[in-house]
């Protein structure tokens, strides 16, 4: 199966929570668990997030999110036009943020790592940032061809 779909917002913080769903409702064709679709919505959020505080800053700006689906993975790209990362892998660091008077947590990039399977950060400072993420969806065979020890293992 192979899918695609690509949206543009404006960076205001309440379209966080449409990025979210629309993300979600995009996988849902691929009957994922509650866990899965509650990752994926947590890595979008905190991707979205970024661009918003961080990339744009007070400015306004359009958020680019683009995803795919081949076989059973899902391939989200997030990306702005804002003020880019200078330093990359200090921004992935635990407890990391530029913006402690806005008591940021620092965990944006630790949790979207640890709720996908890939992450990739390309950031261009002065030119904006781009993140990919990837999940694979596991497939639960069907109820109606499992025995019936295996549909009690669960």
């Amino acid at each position: 199966m192979e899918n695609e779909m690509k949206l543009e917002f404006i960076s205001k913080s309440n379209n966080e929570a449409f990025a979210r769903i629309a993300v979600a409702a995009f996988v849902s064709s691929l009957d994922p668990t509650i866990e899965e679709i509650s990752d994926i919505k947590t890595a979008v959020s905190e991707a979205v997030t970024n661009s918003i505080v961080h990339g744009y800053e007070d400015k306004k700006g359009i958020i680019h999110i683009k995803c795919k689906i081949i076989n059973r993975k899902i391939h989200i790209e997030i990306s702005d036009n804002g003020k880019g990362i200078e330093n990359v892998e200090l921004a992935k660091q635990p407890l990391y943020t530029s913006k402690p008077d806005l008591e940021r947590s620092g965990m944006g990039f630790t949790i979207m790592e640890s709720f996908m399977d890939n992450l990739l950060v390309e950031s261009v400072f002065g030119v904006g940032t781009k993140i990919i993420m990837e999940k694979e969806i596991k497939e639960i065979p069907k109820a109606e061809n499992l025995t019936l020890e295996e549909a009690l293992r669960g």
